[in-house]
C-alpha cells in the first residue's frame, strides 16, 4: 500500500525501512507493532543480513511518540508490539547489523530508534534531543543507553535540559559514526549495506550477542563465557561450514564465500 506508515524495501541481501507518517514520521501505537513485525521478520528471514532504518522526506527523521494519536486515546503504556517502541529496541535475539540513517530531526522516540541500531549515519542537517523533560516525563530508554553511548555529563545535560544538538556536535560526542550531505546520505547508507552484507554473517551474529550479554559482566566472565562455548552463537560459528570456509579462503589466497551456516 503506498499509504502504508512503513515501506520495506529489498535489494539482495538488504532490508531498508522508511518510517512514512507525514508529516513528522512519528509513532504511534498501529506503527510500532507494524514495525515490531517487519523487523522481526527481518529477524528470522536467513537471507537478509543487514537493515536500514530511515525516514522519509528530508526534513524529519523520527520525533518519536505520536502525541496527537495520544490525545486522541493512544496509551503510552499501549500495546507496542514485539520488539517494544518502534519495534527495535527490546527485540530479542536480533543478531544481524542495523544502520539508523537519519535524515532530519531526531528527538525523543526518535533518537531512541536511532541508538537501537548498531550504526548511525546521518545527514549534515540533522539535530538531536531528547525534550521529554519539558512536557515532564522520561525518556526511558534513552535514560538507559544515552550516557553508555557518549560522555556522561553530555548524556546528563541533554536528558535534564532537553537542549538540542546539531550534527556536528552528535559526531564530536561520538552519537554518530559519520555525516553525509543530505543527497548522499541514503546511497552512503547502502554502500555500507553492502559491505556489511558481504561479510560472514555467523561473526556478526557472534559479535552481536558478545557485545549485549558481555554489557554488565566484568571482562573475565565475559572471555570464561566465550571461551566455554557458553553464547549460543558463537557455538555454531565454531561449528560452522563458514568458520572453515573462512580458513581455506585465506589459504588459498582467495576471497570467502559466506553462507551463513
Amino acid at each position: 500500500m503506498t499509504d502504508a506508515p512503513v515501506k520495506t524495501r529489498r535489494t539482495g541481501h538488504i532490508l531498508e525501512v522508511t518510517l512514512d507518517r507525514p508529516k513528522a514520521n512519528a509513532i504511534d501505537l498501529a506503527t510500532s507493532r507494524i514495525m515490531g513485525e517487519v523487523f522481526t521478520e527481518f529477524r528470522d528471514d536467513s537471507d537478509m543480513r543487514v537493515a536500514i532504518v530511515t525516514g522519509a522526506g528530508e526534513k524529519f527523521f523520527c520525533p518519536g511518540w505520536d502525541l496527537k494519536a495520544a490525545a486522541d486515546g493512544d496509551a503510552v503504556d499501549g500495546d507496542y508490539g514485539k520488539g517494544g517502541f518502534g519495534g527495535l529496541q527490546e527485540l530479542r535475539g536480533l543478531n544481524k547489523p542495523v544502520i539508523a540513517a537519519v535524515n532530519g530531526i531526531c528527538c525523543g522516540g526518535g533518537l531512541e530508534l536511532a541508538l537501537s541500531a548498531d550504526i548511525i549515519l546521518a545527514a549534515d542537517h540533522a539535530t538531536f534531543a531528547l525534550p521529554e523533560i519539558k512536557s515532564g516525563t522520561v525518556a526511558d530508554a534513552a535514560t538507559v543507553k544515552l550516557p553508555k553511548r557518549i560522555p556522561y555529563h553530555i548524556a546528563m545535560e541533554m536528558l535534564f535540559t532537553g537542549r538540542w544538538i546539531d550534527v556536528e556536535e552528535a559526531a564530536r560526542w561520538g552519537m554518530v559514526n559519520h555525516v553525509y550531505p543530505a543527497a548522499d546520505l541514503m546511497s552512503e547508507a547502502h554502500k555500507l549495506a553492502e559491505l556489511l552484507a558481504s561479510g560472514p554473517p555467523l561473526v556478526y551474529a557472534a559479535i552481536k550477542e558478545i557485545v549485549r550479554e558481555a554489557e554488565d559482566m566484568n571482562f573475565q566472565d565475559a572471555m570464561n563465557r566465550i571461551t566455554k562455548s557458553q553464547f549460543a552463537t558463537v557455538e555454531t560459528l565454531y561449528r560452522s561450514e563458514d568458520q572453515l570456509e573462512g580458513a581455506r579462503a585465506f589459504s588459498e589466497r582467495r576471497d570467502p564465500v559466506w553462507k551463513g551456516k
